[in-house]
C-alpha cells in the first residue's frame, strides 16, 4: 500500500470547531472487527461494552499554553531543552525576522530572547523574567489548538481542550480520545470491572504531522518522551484486554512492551504495511477520527484492517459525525 491509499473526501462543515455542549455527549462509532460490522452508538454507551479483566489506559499528559503573542510574533513553545524550563525548544513567527540575537517581549516581565535556530524552522530560545516560568507561561499563553480549527483559542478552551485527569504538563497538543472523559464516566468504567491505569506520553506536533512519502513505513515520527509507573504497569500486564485510550496510549502501551522501559522516549511508528503483529498487549481502543494521510489514521488502520477502517470512515462521513479534535468517537473492539 501507499500513501495515497489513506486519503478520504471530508466536506469542511463536518471538522468540529466547538467541543460538544458537554463533555461526554459526543457520539460514538463502534467498530467490531470479528463481525465486521459497525454500529452506531454514543460515547455514553461506552462502560456496556466494558467488562471485569479489561484496563482502560489514559495518557495523562497536560496541555501546556504554549502559544505565546506579542505584537505580530508568535513563539511556540514545544519542549523544555533546561531543568529549569528557561530554553525551550520552539516554533517561531514571523521566521524571516525572528534570527539568532532577537528578543520577543510579550510584557514588562516576560520575554524570549532566539539562542539558535534548528531544522524546519525550529529555534531555540531563552524565556526570561522574573517569576516562575510555568506561571507565566499559564498568565500569557494560548491554548494551542489545531490548524483545521477556524478560530482563535478562548477562556473555556483551557478547560475544554484538557482532560478530567490530566496531571503532568508536557504536550503542545492535547490526546484528544480522552477529551470525552468525566469523572463519572471513569467511575462508571470502574463499576463495570474495568481497571484504570494512567500512562504519561507528552504530545508533540510531528505526531500529528501529515506524512509527505508515498512508501510510508520509510517514515521517520519525531520522538516524544514517556513514562508508566509501575502501578499503572501492572495493571497492563495483567490485564485480560487493555483498552487504549487515544493513539498516543497505544504507542506509550507497545513502545514499553517492546522495549521494555517503561520510561524513556519513543518514535514507535505503527502502520499497516506491518501487519496487526504490532499490538502486543493492547486489544481494544478509543479514538477520535483522524486527518488523511497521518500516521494517527495509519494506525488505526493497522489495528482494525485498512479496508474495514475506510468504509467505517465513509459511514461516519455519509452520517454527519463531528471530525478530529473537538469531534465525535470510535470504538475499536
Amino acid at each position: 500500500m501507499n500513501l495515497s491509499d489513506f486519503d478520504y473526501n471530508l466536506p469542511a462543515e463536518l471538522i468540529a470547531q466547538e467541543p460538544p455542549k458537554e463533555r461526554d455527549g459526543a457520539r460514538m462509532l463502534v467498530l467490531h472487527r470479528d463481525s465486521q460490522r459497525w454500529e452506531d452508538r454514543q460515547f455514553r454507551d461506552l462502560p456496556d461494552y466494558l467488562a471485569p479483566g479489561d484496563c482502560v489506559v489514559l495518557n495523562d499528559s497536560r496541555v501546556v499554553p504554549s502559544r505565546l503573542l506579542a505584537n505580530g510574533a508568535e513563539v511556540m513553545l514545544l519542549e523544555p531543552l533546561s531543568a529549569d524550563a528557561r530554553e525551550w525548544r520552539a516554533l517561531v513567527r514571523p521566521g524571516r525576522k525572528l534570527r539568532t540575537g532577537a528578543t520577543v517581549r510579550f510584557d514588562e516581565r516576560f520575554s524570549a530572547e532566539i539562542l539558535a535556530e534548528g531544522e524546519r524552522g525550529e529555534r531555540t530560545v531563552r524565556l526570561q523574567g522574573d517569576e516562575d516560568v510555568y506561571a507565566a507561561i499559564d498568565r500569557l499563553g494560548h491554548m494551542p489548538l489545531p490548524p483545521y480549527i477556524k478560530r482563535e483559542d478562548r477562556t473555556e478552551d483551557r478547560e475544554r481542550y484538557q482532560t478530567v485527569f490530566a496531571r503532568e504538563r508536557g504536550s503542545v497538543a492535547a490526546p484528544t480520545a480522552g477529551l470525552h472523559f468525566t469523572a463519572d464516566m471513569l467511575e462508571r468504567c470502574e463499576r463495570s470491572g474495568a481497571k484504570i491505569a494512567r500512562v504519561t506520553l507528552h504530545v508533540g506536533l510531528g505526531t500529528f504531522q501529515p506524512i509527505d512519502r508515498e512508501d510510508f513505513e520509510n517514515h521517520q515520527l519525531h520522538y516524544e518522551r514517556y513514562s508508566i509507573d509501575e502501578t499503572a504497569w501492572q495493571e497492563i500486564e495483567t490485564a485480560r484486554r487493555v483498552v487504549a485510550v487515544g493513539t498516543t496510549s497505544v504507542r506509550t502501551v507497545e513502545a514499553a512492551t517492546a522495549t521494555g522501559a517503561r520510561a524513556g522516549l519513543t518514535n514507535l511508528f505503527i502502520h499497516p504495511n506491518a501487519g496487526g503483529a504490532q499490538f502486543h498487549r493492547v486489544g481494544a481502543m478509543l479514538t477520535n477520527f483522524h486527518l488523511p494521510r497521518t500516521s494517527l489514521l495509519l494506525l488505526v488502520c493497522a489495528l482494525a484492517g485498512t479496508d474495514l477502517m475506510l468504509a467505517a470512515y465513509r459511514h461516519a462521513v455519509d452520517q454527519r459525525y463531528r471530525f478530529f479534535s473537538y469531534g465525535d468517537c470510535m470504538l475499536i473492539l
